[in-house]
């Protein structure tokens, strides 16, 4: 099917980023946030992006003026939803909030509407059960900052269509974005590499292995990883790593995936990373800094 109108559901980092590729790639893109702040401060956010980008050099204004003609507000959830091609949830990972997003979907979507999820690490299968409409549900599990990444992990699950699968690969390379195509297992392909390697590169932070600016940039310039595991854990959220180890560990039941005490530490302190201002590293400046880590 072709997508030609899409709604994205939550005006946070991750769904602003959505709803400006999805306008950028000239669909009809209705942004939709339960809290009107919420939903101000994603128009915000994307409205920066776009000016930056101008004064950098690499879009016009005139391109600025054609995407923000695609991209509309919604603070009622039905009236965003109820005529799309494709639905892309991009709410806080939390199973029951996600569950009861997607029973809404069931009764609000058209009948061949594709339904994503940009959860990192969630079950698929649970949250497509909730819909109603398991066979046209799909993990979309976007990269942060949206814009920029280039991938886009696709998830399946045993009732997803070849359809379903077939459109969200072509939306896919729409935006601009790279697909991989990976099984319903916990923490997929790229959650479960990358929360393994920032708790080591924690765990190494906390033994005095060497700083943290020095362990990033020996995964930066040793292993060409474009930005180190630790400014990443920041970038990412250090309440979403440690929320996706702890998914991992009940899942696999290993205590392999337990959070380092130091990342807990560091959540329970309200240091979430750049989005707090604090994380590993300050943030304040708008570059990442050294700074004393909790005992």
């Amino acid at each position: 099917m072709e997508i030609k109108t899409v709604a994205v559901i939550g005006a946070g980092t991750m769904g602003a980023g959505i709803a400006q590729v999805c306008a950028q790639s000239g669909w009809k893109t209705n942004l939709f946030d339960a809290y009107p702040e919420g939903l101000e401060k994603g128009m915000k956010g994307i409205d920066a992006f776009w000016d930056k980008g101008i004064a950098r050099g690499k879009t016009t204004a005139e391109q600025k003026t054609e995407w923000s003609s695609n991209l509309h507000e919604f603070t009622d959830m039905k009236l965003a939803v109820e005529n799309v091609d494709m639905v892309i949830e991009a709410v806080p990972e939390i199973m029951k909030l996600k569950c009861s997003i997607f029973e809404s979907f069931g009764h609000m979507t058209k009948d061949d509407c594709i339904l994503g999820t940009n959860t990192s690490s969630l079950s698929i299968a649970k949250i497509a059960e909730a819909s109603g409409k398991p066979a046209q549900v799909i993990g979309m599990h976007f990269f942060n900052p949206v814009p920029i990444m280039k991938l886009l992990e696709l998830v399946k699950h045993e009732n997803c269509s070849e359809l379903t699968i077939s459109a969200a690969q072509i939306a896919g390379e729409k935006m601009g974005k790279t697909t991989i195509l990976v099984n319903d297992v916990p923490g997929f392909a790229t959650s479960r590499l990358g929360v393994v390697l920032g708790n080591e590169a924690i765990r190494m932070l906390a033994d005095g292995v060497a700083s943290a600016k020095d362990i990033d940039t020996a995964m930066v310039l040793g292993y060409k990883h474009p930005m180190g595991p630790l400014a990443l854990t920041d970038l990412v959220g250090l309440d979403v790593r440690r929320d996706i180890l702890l998914n991992l560990k009940q899942s696999f039941d290993d205590e392999s995936y337990t959070p380092h005490p130091l990342l807990e530490k560091l959540v329970s302190e309200g240091r979430l990373g750049k989005k707090s201002g604090k994380g590993i590293y300050d943030w304040s400046s708008g570059s990442a800094e050294e700074t004393e880590l909790p005992k």
